[in-house]
């Protein structure tokens, strides 16, 4: 089934779970772009026709319960021989496998699951429709702590084929009630049973009947009582306890009558004044289910013919049970005598009573507003008053819980002894019921609280990554959705989404592959693929981009990123050595010669070559790389002016006819002595102001440019070109 599509657009992921009759899977539905849980039934029973029909029309019923407590039934549907239902997917654990980590759960989490599954079921049963598989397994608890009761439906839909299958009767039997023991019709009362045995387990961590068998164990819900859970756990309040022992009855009319009626005595057991009650008790010689030990009969003997036996039988329970005569004429006049003593003490008990109310004492009525309940009583009962039954309960926000705030009867007020005093009692602040804000935006939920009457300045927010919500969406919420708050106090904190936990993708340009590498694993990124690319501005082996994701881009934990490694220039890439002859503009004195150059390394913006101070005249080599689409361009800048601008071609170089620079400017002589007398001819060797000049190229030994040489426009510039490959 993984990796299989059903009904064209549920997209099978992973199995998650599976019983006696269906297997369950998380799947992703295409159209709506939600995960579900998808409920297929096993192959074994896709023949069962009645089975089939039964699993419709029930997940059908199912489908039209609405409630917060309970799993959605999206839609039911068949392809080929697979019949499935599409649910609500809920992200978290069972029941059962939270007990199993904890053992057992504290007082009060233990009866607020059991409040929400009891009013899941009161919304069911309304509905006509009867669980008759309540179990922790079904019971799902979401991530926010909401509890999900699902597999509605299902139970009823077992027939005579499939109730024998091992793994439906075991799973459930520990939970069976007396009557599903009997296999008679169940009802409500038999969901109730069965929760009373899951809040037992969550309190005391075991169940109340086990045994070898299935069998043995439906026979001690019809025979045995199990163990009171306050002797396993002591910490249980006697009031919880009451509520266990009542949904517990063997007998269906001992129970809560309702779903409803469980649900009040629930929401109640926990109250300071309940805690301490006594403990619930129950005519159990009236209990027809109660197991009773008859005495054997024993048979009579056999006389020697059968004539006789009917006497003799007769003859001897006559004698075991002999009847005791009395004296018949004693009998009327006792019974006068009776009767005539029995009506002179009525009548002399009612001259005694109307008596006693024609001369009834008065007395003044105490003040007892500002008194708790309980000693107001005992004010009353000082003078001989009562209290009226029942007492008014309301809230009452200048009073405390439990003060009398009000009496019919002013202070001092005289009334006839054994007078009813009705008392007001302030009873608690009424609170609210929170509502659910999943997958609404945190504007909404503010709205919607604002009209509750929380104010704004307590509703605060807080943002957390999350894979299943959209960014912007609610996640949960504090106080939980169907918890009751007060709007007038209470803060509320909003918890949204931010999408999939992620980083900012960090800039690897320039780093090598190791250096990437450690980079990656530093944001808890991973490396991917590693390829080649050519480069005009970075250097071999170091990183010259990063795919799919950007400097600064959001990335999830864990994604792998491509890196494409500098291999140097490109093939085409032309190496080029542009010689620039300089002289100073005077001679003697020396001039700032400053270079700036563009070609394919910066895509021809202009880069720094430097600065030189010439004092002399020579040759400054600019080194270039240029490309078929990428000249170069050297500019010349003397004493901080702009001299002149050279553009080299990539043709030219590569045919290596770069024009030859001409002399930049031509030095002034310094001004010198004029000698008394001029010889005819001069000999350079002898003459210490010029240098002898190379015929080779028109420079001396040390790279230099000769002055003479640019003056006799013998020296010529020349460039190297390389290749670059």
């Amino acid at each position: 089934m993984i990796g299989h599509e059903l009904g064209g657009r549920y997209q099978v992921i992973e199995r998650i779970g599976g019983g006696g009759m269906a297997l369950v899977y998380r799947a992703h539905d295409i159209l709506l772009n939600r995960n579900v849980a998808i409920k297929v039934l096993r192959s074994q029973f896709v023949h069962d026709e009645e089975f089939i029909r039964r699993f419709r029309r029930e997940a059908q019923s199912a489908a039209s319960l609405s409630h917060p407590n309970v799993v959605s039934i999206y839609d039911v549907g068949q392809e080929d021989e697979i019949h499935y239902i599409v649910m609500e997917y809920i992200e978290g654990k069972n029941l059962n496998e939270i007990i199993k980590e904890r053992s057992s759960l504290q007082v009060d989490e233990s009866v607020r699951i059991a409040s929400q599954i009891c009013d899941a079921l009161d919304h069911a049963h309304q509905n006509q429709i009867i669980h008759r598989d309540i179990k922790p397994h079904n019971i799902l608890i979401g991530r926010n702590g909401r509890v999900k009761v699902t597999d509605f439906g299902i139970a009823r839909a077992v027939t005579s084929t499939t109730i024998t299958q091992t793994g439906s009767v075991v799973g459930s039997v520990h939970y069976f009630s007396p009557e599903h023991a009997k296999g008679v019709t169940t009802g409500e009362k038999s969901d109730l049973y069965s929760l009373g045995i899951v809040l037992y387990q969550m309190l005391t961590g075991c169940l109340p009947f086990l045994g070898e068998s299935p069998i043995s164990i439906a026979l001690k819900h019809l025979q045995e009582d199990f163990e009171e859970p306050k002797k396993l756990n002591p910490l249980i309040p006697q009031s919880v306890e009451n509520v266990i022992l009542r949904s517990m009855r063997k007998n269906p009319e001992e129970r809560y009558h309702s779903a409803k009626e469980m649900l009040q005595d629930l929401e109640t057991c926990l109250l300071p004044e309940r805690r301490s009650e006594s403990k619930v008790d129950f005519h159990d010689e009236y209990d027809e289910d109660k197991t009773r030990i008859i005495p054997a009969i024993k048979p009579l003997p056999r006389g020697s013919g059968s004539r006789n036996g009917g006497s003799d039988r007769m003859q001897r329970a006559e004698e075991e049970y002999p009847v005791t005569k009395g004296k018949k004429k004693w009998l009327s006049p006792a019974l006068w005598i009776g009767l005539t003593l029995l009506l002179l003490v009525a009548m002399f008990s009612v001259v005694w009573y109307v008596k006693s109310m024609l001369d009834v004492p008065e007395v003044a009525v105490p003040y007892v507003v500002n008194m708790s309940l309980e000693d107001a009583k005992l004010k009353l009962d000082e003078v001989g008053l009562l209290i009226d039954d029942p007492v008014i309960k309301e809230y009452n926000p200048n009073f405390a819980e439990g003060i009398v705030f009000d009496q019919n009867k002013p202070e001092e007020t005289m009334v006839k002894k054994g007078t009813s005093i009705v008392l007001s009692v302030s009873t608690a602040k009424p609170m609210a019921n929170m509502l659910d804000f999943s997958g609404k935006t945190l504007e909404e939920a503010t709205k919607a609280l604002i009209a509750l009457g929380v104010t704004e300045n307590r509703i605060t927010s807080d943002n957390r990554n999350s894979s299943d919500v959209e960014p912007g969406l609610i996640i949960t919420q504090d106080p939980l959705p169907n918890s009751k708050f007060d709007p007038e106090t209470a803060q509320v904190t909003i918890i949204v989404s931010k999408g999939e936990e992620s980083v900012d993708m960090p800039d690897l340009t320039g780093l090598t592959e190791k250096e990437a590498e450690a980079k990656l694993e530093e944001f808890n990124l991973v490396l991917g693929d590693v390829k080649e690319d050519s480069s005009f501005t970075v250097d071999k082996g170091k990183v010259t981009k990063q795919w799919p994701y950007d400097k600064g881009t959001p990335v999830a934990p864990g994604t792998k990123i491509t890196i494409y490694l500098s291999t140097g220039y490109p093939p085409e890439a032309l190496e080029y050595t542009f010689n620039l002859p300089v002289a100073p503009t005077q001679i003697g004195k020396k001039t700032k010669m400053r270079i700036v150059f563009a070609d394919a390394r910066n895509n021809g913006e202009n880069q720094e070559w430097g600065t030189r101070s010439v004092g002399k005249s020579q040759v400054l080599s600019v080194n270039l790389v240029l490309a078929p689409n990428k000249d170069g361009v050297v500019s010349l800048y003397r004493d901080g002016e702009f001299f002149e601008t050279y553009l080299v071609s990539y043709m030219d170089a590569k045919n290596n006819t770069v024009p030859i620079p001409e002399q930049v400017g031509e030095p002034t002589p310094e001004p010198t002595q004029q000698p008394t007398e001029q010889p005819a001819t001069q000999d350079p060797a002898t003459d210490p102001t010029i240098a002898p000049v190379d015929p080779g190229d028109g420079s001396t030994e040390n790279g230099e440019v000769d002055q003479t040489g640019f003056q006799s426009g013998n020296v010529k510039g020349k460039g190297k070109a390389k290749n670059g490959n």
